[in-house]
């Protein structure tokens, strides 16, 4: 509450200081910034990846590394055990304005030294109309009687198309190994669910609370239950985030409301698209819908429950809820909507969300959940309920940690402090009594 009402007070300060300066009218009216670019991952490894297996760079779980690619192959190399599901993800981050076209887009593989693909790949994953940050996942599944299982090297595969006269440069991408540590003997389950909740959402419709979203996976927007607004400049994508535990089903809208029109009419086919991902930075699903200016929504399928044999299904948006952790929403307004609307009013955004469910008892795994990268905590709570962004949960946490220890030290400094007056008066009684 401190950084709010200092901000608040700053904000006043300077509104009235250009209020009072020669020229302030002219400097409200200047041109809208861009929008800020996708942020890297704190402490991200750069890497460079060889365009065939032959000196391959090797990259370890859990560390996100940074490369460039333009259009073609990067090969990296990966040492997997035998115990363990992994999740090799790619984001590339075209720049603002790049040209892209419906059949440029992202292919992620896991493959072995033999050169054999691995089941369940590839992850694909692929561009409309707008540059937006692009995310595809290759997975290595643990199951019995089938290819890739074997401890040892295999080979993770990134290629990036692009048609001749789409943008040809080289963009940032980020890389992603996570582990996912094996069920305890005998309770793996080993087929699909069967019947689960389905209905249609029913979403919260209480009074909408500030919250901007990030610029990508690293620094997305923490939410929960409730009514979010945001604002959007057309071909912006925010991100955002949302804790769902073993048992949780995601029910999520997102509404653009009118915005101010430039000409009598016009249309996007692709407006509004909102698309959702998994804890692995895999896609559970995604809609689009037209938007011309009016008032406009749409509302994903409500999601399955989060369970362990989800990874069994036939379908995509139930394979994709089969972790715990931090599920990630993406809000894109089309790039062809400045045609037709002033860039220098954002189109206010609503998202209404409601998490239902759970949490349901967690498999039990051979190796710590948490320390992989998935799973929910408390902190992960309360993370959705204040509205932080990973950064600024780990400094809040940090914080949390230095008051422990200050709490902890100033307790001894007491307990010292009071047996040294308790042994001051036992003399003095003494004393009097001799």
């Amino acid at each position: 509450m401190g950084r709010v009402r200092t901000t608040a007070l700053a904000g006043a300060a300077a509104l009235g200081l250009a209020l009072c300066l020669p020229g302030a009218a002219q400097a409200a009216t200047a041109p809208p910034q861009p929008a800020p670019g996708y942020r890297a991952a704190e402490g991200a490894k750069r890497i460079e990846g060889r365009p065939t297996s032959a000196d391959a760079p090797l990259v370890a779980p859990g560390q996100v590394y940074a490369d460039t690619m333009g259009p073609g192959e990067r090969v990296y190399r990966l040492n997997l055990d035998d115990a363990s599901s992994v999740y090799f993800s790619a984001v590339v981050q075209p720049p603002r304005g790049a040209k892209v076209g419906y059949s440029d887009g992202l292919e992620v593989e896991i493959i072995s030294r033999e050169g054999a693909r691995c089941p369940n790949n590839p992850g694909r994953a692929g561009f409309g109309r707008d540059p937006v940050p692009l995310g595809a996942v290759a997975v290595r599944r643990l199951e019995e009687d089938a290819d890739c299982q074997g401890a040892g090297v295999y080979f993770a595969k990134v290629t990036r198309t692009a048609a001749r006269d789409s943008d040809q440069s080289a963009w940032p991408v980020e890389l992603l190994l996570l582990r996912e540590p094996a069920l305890t003997a005998g309770s793996a389950p080993t087929t699909a669910p069967g019947v689960w909740p389905s209905a249609s959402p029913t979403l919260p419709g209480t009074e909408p609370v500030d919250r901007t979203g990030g610029t990508g996976f690293n620094d997305a927007r923490a939410l929960g239950t409730g009514v979010w607004r945001d604002d959007l400049r057309p071909g912006q994508t925010r991100f955002y985030r949302v804790p769902l535990d073993w048992g949780q089903q995601l029910g999520l809208s997102a509404e653009l409301s009118d915005a101010r029109m430039t000409k009598p009419y016009g249309s996007a086919s692709a407006g509004l698209t909102v698309a959702l991902y998994s804890p692995y930075r895999g896609l559970v699903e995604d809609k689009d819908i037209a938007y011309g200016g009016k008032q406009a929504g749409l509302t994903l399928p409500k999601t399955a429950p989060v369970a362990y044999e989800n990874r069994f299904a036939d379908t995509d948006a139930v394979r994709g809820v089969r972790l715990a952790g931090w599920y990630y929403v993406a809000v894109t307004l089309g790039g062809k909507v400045a045609e037709f609307t002033e860039d220098a009013t954002p189109v206010p955004l609503t998202l209404r969300m409601e998490v239902t469910g759970g949490p349901a008892g967690a498999p039990r795994y051979e190796g710590s959940l948490t320390a992989a990268g998935f799973g929910v905590g408390s902190d992960d709570r309360a993370a959705a309920r204040d509205g932080l962004t990973a950064p600024e949960a780990a400094e809040a946490a940090g914080s949390r940690s230095v008051m422990r220890v200050v709490a902890a030290v100033g307790l001894s400094a007491g307990t010292v402090l009071l047996l040294v007056l308790g042994g001051w008066l036992l003399l003095a009684r003494r004393g009097r009594t001799a």
